[in-house]
């Protein structure tokens, strides 16, 4: 029996494999306008490349169509409500051009190579080879996968959950990709199994702007629609980096500058779309490279130093209050809030020094953004991951509330909270029952309709399932879509958590990492991409998918599939559930049979998805309703409700930084097209840390020197990466930031937050010195 080395990556070069190719790396400050050109360029490269010169336009042209399109597999941004025939982006059409790819994972492939030569290799080197083609069984003695059947894959997998000790013995997965035909099918088939434990990637992105707006307005989403981005006077972005993550959200800043909106970034770091940009399908500005600003003001907080800038802002609208009445909204926070006197004496009795202390802005600037705020008459707030992956995550999207509660920029046209998704479909999950905490309503609903007993009690998120792994109490795990051994922080600790399994189960479209890191029994499951006809004994099928604004719109694959063994999710999960479930009451083939079936009665269990078949097949769909959009709060009170918490302090021990993870331009999620990072000015190069030039100055540091980045842990403990290159960055004293998910290494699987159990990966607390090992340039 082969035995395959417990260190699978080379800690010189980052937990993902990644090694930086033999040239030399390149960093030149970007000073041109987001998309336009460069895009244009990027693209046709890109497309070249994945010799998709003819069938990637045709497709492109399909995406985001309401006329037999199929949604964007990328980021979750609403489609265009006027029918803008290319509501497309640079990364969307990377995304579906990647999916489309000639290249093939078949077993001849397979056979070539043992998992322990593929674990050596990079992230992007892996899913450059291409789709998987077939089902795929993981053989210990000769160390590599081999062919399995379809049935005997469900067989194998069925009954390992059948005979587990404890349903609670399993963990159910889910990325972002999957439709909500396949979510309800797969939350079903887990509670059917007698477990809650559907831990989802919400749990590490966006769980804290859930809980806190649940807490605050009684809905766990926000408001704010693509009218309202229409005709806002005012746009407050936090924490986001439009132009690589929400590429499409470029469109709504041009527009909002064009007719005169105010528009205030705020980020550690001033992104390409913080400054100006240039629409690739306005012909007009691309014919006379006329960009268009996309900022009014732009503030640079320290990494985690919203709460205090919004508390700051806050204070500012209140002082203004006493000389200006219509500062505030009397009536509305009289007649909708609760808790306002409360909060009025927390900003009073918060000193404008200590704000500017935590939050690293000058008070100047602040007044600057309150200024705006209150000359505005309709604001919309919006935020992602650089608000929601910290300790005190759910605390600043309170405090978001806070501040629109202020001026009543809730419940009407133009106005509200705006939280922007990175993935699609990932609001979709958690609206269709991918939750490790759900509500008795809806349990009590789905046991009525489905006519069995879901288990009551609470499952494991996405940090508590790799430690019950890790403790051997979860024995199975089942990923759908995703790469979870490399999104996931503290990368040691979870490839350690996924071997311990009995078994692991993989539904995917490419290769990728958690194929390498697996347990004792593993297997692939290769599904249909979004971009491929389902095809299905009732037809060619369609699956719908929600937005970050609760629109649900149909999606429909176009293209042959890459195999013809490969299954749709719905049916993956139907041929798991009757194998796992064979004595179960739900007509699982019928379901898949035709997924009208499905939706009748997802109709019955979800609230917002009565009369689903007719309503999803509307021009642009239809949205979910917000009660708090109609000033209806599900709170304990009845009211939106004012919160006080207290500022957080985040000074820094001497000689220490914090460091805040994120993506590179071309990237998304965890899939890597290139080590160039074109809005960032870096070119050959992944294994890097941006830094102060001061911090840089401080430890004699120069551009490209190594270093070694180590982080300290709560509870003391340290991991870290060598050889990292440094790059001088415009970022903030004390600050540094690099990529995952190299760095994700660096986050204890005990640094999550105790008010969102997320990950803290965008605030950890790291050291940096000269590194004093050999690099392998100079070992060679």
């Amino acid at each position: 029996m082969a035995v395959r080395p417990q260190e699978e990556f080379d800690p010189d070069y980052g937990p993902s494999g990644t090694r930086d190719k033999e040239v030399e790396p390149e960093f030149r400050p970007y000073h041109h306008p987001a998309a336009g050109w460069g895009a244009a360029k990027s693209v046709t490269r890109f497309l070249a490349r994945e010799q998709e010169g003819i069938a990637g336009p045709h497709a492109i042209l399909k995406m985001n169509h309401e006329d037999g399109g199929f949604d964007c597999p990328g980021c979750a941004w609403p489609d265009d409500i006027k029918g803008l025939h290319l509501d497309i982006c640079e990364n969307g059409i990377k995304h579906v051009a990647w999916e489309m790819t000639h290249k093939r994972v078949d077993r001849d492939f397979f056979a070539a190579h043992t998992v322990s030569e593929l674990a050596r290799w990079s992230e992007f080197d892996l899913e450059n080879q291409g789709r998987l083609t077939e089902p795929m069984s993981y053989d210990p003695d000769t160390d590599k996968y081999v062919p399995i059947s379809w049935p005997e894959a469900f067989e194998l997998v069925g009954r390992t959950l059948r005979e587990l000790d404890d349903p609670n013995q399993a963990a159910y997965y889910t990325s972002g990709r999957l439709g909500n035909e396949a979510t309800f099918l797969y939350q079903l088939l887990a509670r059917e199994l007698g477990t809650n434990n559907l831990p989802d990637c919400s749990n590490m992105c966006h769980e804290a702007s859930g809980r806190a707006l649940q807490a605050a307005i009684g809905t766990g989403k926000g408001t704010a629609d693509l009218v309202d981005w229409e005709t806002t006077d005012a746009l407050f972005i936090l924490g986001v980096n439009a132009a690589s993550n929400a590429p499409r959200m470029l469109t709504a800043l041009v527009e909002a500058s064009k007719r005169g909106a105010q528009i205030v970034h705020i980020n550690p770091l001033v992104e390409a779309a913080a400054r100006r940009a240039i629409i690739p399908h306005d012909f007009a500005q691309m014919a006379t490279f006329h960009a268009t600003p996309t900022s009014t003001l732009n503030l640079q907080p320290r990494i985690g130093g919203d709460l205090a800038l919004l508390r700051g802002m806050s204070k500012a609208v209140l002082e203004e209050a006493r000389s200006d009445s219509k500062a505030i909204d009397d009536e509305f926070i009289e007649r909708h809030t609760i808790g306002f006197d409360d909060y009025r004496a927390m900003c009073e009795n918060t000193s404008w020094t200590e704000i500017e202390r935590q939050s690293g802005v000058e008070v100047a600037d602040i007044r600057k953004a309150a200024r705006i705020y209150c000359g505005a008459d309709r604001s919309i707030i919006s935020w992602c991951l650089g608000v929601t992956q910290h300790e005190h995550g759910v605390d600043t999207v309170r405090e978001i509330v806070n501040l629109l509660l202020l001026r009543g920029n809730l419940g009407r046209e133009g106005a509200g909270p705006s939280p922007v998704r990175g993935h699609s479909n990932v609001q979709g999950n958690r609206t269709c029952g991918i939750d490790h905490r759900p509500t008795t309503e809806f349990l009590d609903r789905l046991a009525h309709v489905c006519e069995f007993d879901p288990p009551r009690e609470h499952g494991l998120d996405t940090v508590s399932a790799i430690d019950a792994m890790h403790a051997g109490k979860v024995k199975v795990f089942v990923g759908m879509g995703g790469n979870f051994a490399i999104a996931a922080p503290d990368t040691a600790y979870t490839f350690d958590a996924l071997r311990t399994c009995d078994l692991t189960v993989q539904v995917s479209t490419k290769l990728n990492r958690s194929h390498l890191v697996h347990g004792t029994r593993a297997v692939i499951l290769p599904c249909l991409g979004r971009t491929e006809k389902d095809e299905q004994r009732g037809g060619i099928q369609e699956t719908s998918v929600e937005d970050s604004m609760s629109m649900v719109h149909l999606s429909r694959g176009m293209r042959k599939p890459a195999s013809p063994h490969l299954m749709s999710e719905p049916a993956i999960i139907a041929g798991i559930a009757r194998a796992a479930l064979p004595d179960s009451a739900t007509p699982w083939q019928y379901y898949v049979e035709d997924y009208d079936r499905i939706r009748d009665t997802m109709a019955h269990v979800l609230d917002g998805f009565e009369d689903f078949n007719r309503r999803v097949r509307l021009p642009l769909g239809f949205r979910i309703r917000q009660p708090a959009r109609e000033l209806v709060f599900l709170t304990p009170s009845g009211r939106a409700e004012f919160s006080t918490a207290a500022l957080p302090d985040l000074t820094r021990e001497p000689g220490t930084l914090t460091l805040t993870t994120m993506r590179s331009h071309d990237q998304w999620n965890t899939t890597i097209y290139s080590d160039n990072d074109r809005y960032r000015g870096v070119k050959n190069l992944r294994t890097l840390i941006f830094m102060n030039a001061e911090d840089m100055r401080e430890r004699g540091l120069d551009q490209f020197d190594e270093v070694d980045i180590t982080s300290i842990a709560r509870d003391g403990s340290t991991r870290s990466v060598h050889n990292y290159k440094v790059i001088p960055y415009p970022i903030p004293l004390g600050c540094t930031a690099g990529y995952m998910p190299e760095l994700n290494v660096l986050c204890a699987i005990g640094d999550y937050s105790t008010q969102s159990d997320q990950p803290i990966m965008k605030n950890l607390t790291v050291t940096v010195q000269r590194s004093n090992r050999l690099s392998d340039k100079e070992l060679s």
